[in-house]
């Protein structure tokens, strides 16, 4: 049992490392996205598609999951550690759309099984303080690029785009396969009394995928990740071109290289810490609340270069939330057994709200000739989402007994 202890923090830190790793491909994209409208001058909307290919190719989730669940995670993160590195060793022979769309899909497939299991694994084997873990977890994927985003910005300027997608890829397949092999789930529920003396076991029932589905609160939980975390996915994928509108100078872009992912990842395990304290959903209603003020202030106030930087930092420090939020919130309502698959199916809402950041947000700046429509919209949504989080909309489900 001692040993289970010890092991499962080693697990944690193996997926909060394949986390910083993999986040590259999205909270880096938007550095690629400026040289690459810079080197081939293809459209916003043409550019942004392919951010939204890269999240739909995240429905891989599911499927992933339910193998995971059912043989255990080290095959399939092995699959997607080498689907994440050929996906950008791919990259770097890019010389049209198509085959762009087409190896960022195959990334996304990757990183799609990865962040699976590494979510799972915190869900998994921190019953106990699954908020907390879950939050840590996805802090390496919020802010893993803090460490990343200014050598990638340095490496496109001097070697360009494509060498910097080859070098990357290596440097992905290097790291990654090795942390994959260390990957595994806990035996039934080892851990479950763990923790603080005064903390209950997990007794969640255990709704496999299809029951989750049946349950009204799962289709709450899904319109609510969509819209939230369009908002960092937008900032993702546009932030470079957002800066362009509002003409921002270099330093003070530079400062967000760093700034963005950092308060993205600290938002995660801020969020869940909260949420093992005060519950899912009351830090859900206050996170969506100030995201929602947080982005009409940018729009109103982004002109003024400080406030600009100031405002997506605040943003970030709310909008990386829900992805610690609803990891936890589906291992609490629906059990730990089927969570990896269940997530998974979750997390499909990436996709949408990768369409909404990527093609909807390119396409709506080039039709009013501004970011701020989308962005206003977002905000109003996110408001929305949390009103459908309170506690008296957003409870736990019952499972139906059978005879």
């Amino acid at each position: 049992m001692e040993q289970n202890r010890l092991y499962r923090w080693g697990i944690l830190f193996a997926a909060f490392v394949t986390m910083m790793i993999i986040s590259i491909y999205q909270y880096s994209w938007f550095l690629f996205a400026y040289a690459i409208q810079e080197q081939f001058n293809w459209s916003l909307s043409a550019i942004g598609l392919a951010f939204t290919i890269f999240n739909i190719a995240t429905f891989s989730q599911p499927f992933s999951g339910y193998i995971a669940d059912s043989y255990g995670p080290r095959m399939v993160g092995l699959a997607g550690a080498f689907l994440v590195g050929i996906g950008y060793i791919a990259t770097s022979y890019v010389t049209s759309q198509n085959l762009l769309y087409l190896y960022y899909g195959v990334g996304g497939l990757g990183v799609g099984f990865l962040y699976g299991i590494a979510t799972a694994c915190a869900v998994k084997w921190f019953p106990d303080r699954r908020g907390f873990a879950t939050g840590l977890v996805v802090f390496g994927y919020g802010a893993g690029t803090a460490l990343f985003n200014w050598f990638i910005e340095v490496l496109i300027d001097t070697k360009g785009i494509q060498t910097t997608y080859l070098y990357l890829g290596v440097a992905m397949l290097i790291t990654l396969i090795p942390l994959s092999i260390l990957f595994k789930y806990p035996q039934g529920q080892p851990l479950a009394k763990g923790g603080t003396k005064d903390r209950k076991p997990d007794v969640s029932p255990d709704f496999k995928p299809i029951e989750m589905l049946k349950t009204h609160q799962w289709y709450l939980i899904y319109f609510s990740f969509t819209f939230t975390i369009s908002i960092v996915l937008t900032f993702g994928a546009q932030m470079k071109m957002v800066a362009s509108e509002f003409n921002i100078p270099p330093d003070y872009f530079s400062i967000l290289l760093v700034l963005f992912p950092l308060g993205n990842g600290l938002s995660r395990v801020i969020a869940g810490s909260i949420s093992d304290k005060i519950g899912r959903e009351k830090t859900m209603v206050i996170f969506y609340s100030l995201l929602s003020v947080s982005i009409l202030c940018f729009v109103l106030f982004a002109h003024v270069p400080p406030l600009f930087v100031g405002f997506v930092f605040v943003v970030a420090l709310l909008g990386g939330s829900p992805f610690a939020l609803y990891p936890a919130t589906i291992g609490d309502y629906y059990g730990a057994q089927y969570s990896t698959t269940n997530y998974g199916i979750t997390y499909t809402a990436k996709a949408f709200a990768g369409i909404i950041s990527g093609w909807f947000c390119g396409y709506a700046a080039m039709q009013f000739g501004s970011f701020k429509f989308p962005l206003i919209l977002i905000a109003v949504c996110s408001l929305i989402s949390a009103v459908l989080s309170t506690p008296r909309i957003l409870k736990p489900p019952q499972k139906k007994q059978t005879a």
